[in-house]
């Protein structure tokens, strides 16, 4: 079953009560966000083994190709007669944006998948 509010609030993929994340990141400061080694609540670890968060890099992916989607399906609803390096820049700088909430959908999706929520 799709946990989807606990996805959305960053919560922990065990008890979905815990954050996830310490800080959320500032963008303006260059400082991503800062991951907790373990859930605040039950202790459980969120990085599995070495290298467990390689595949988050696939959801992101995903996640930032469809946005660039929507983007430019947006643009072309609009009807705006715009060139294409001006549509190229408005895509980047939404992507920019979404850059570390990218970031951090992408770990909690991965997590959520190989994580069995406790009853």
């Amino acid at each position: 079953m799709l946990r989807l509010g606990p996805i959305v609030k960053s919560k922990c993929p065990n008890c979905e009560k815990g954050s996830v994340f310490a800080s959320g990141g500032n963008i303006l400061k260059l400082k991503g966000p800062e991951m907790n080694t373990t859930c605040p609540v039950c202790e459980y670890k969120f990085e599995r083994e070495p290298g467990y968060f390689f595949g988050a890099m696939f959801i992101s992916y995903g996640l930032t190709i469809a946005q660039a989607m929507a983007v430019y399906f947006i643009i072309w609803t609009i009807g705006v007669d715009l060139s294409v390096d001006m549509i190229m820049l408005i895509i980047t700088l939404v992507l920019v944006v979404l850059l570390f909430p990218n970031f951090r959908a992408s770990r909690v999706i991965w997590m959520y998948i190989f994580t069995k929520k406790k009853i």
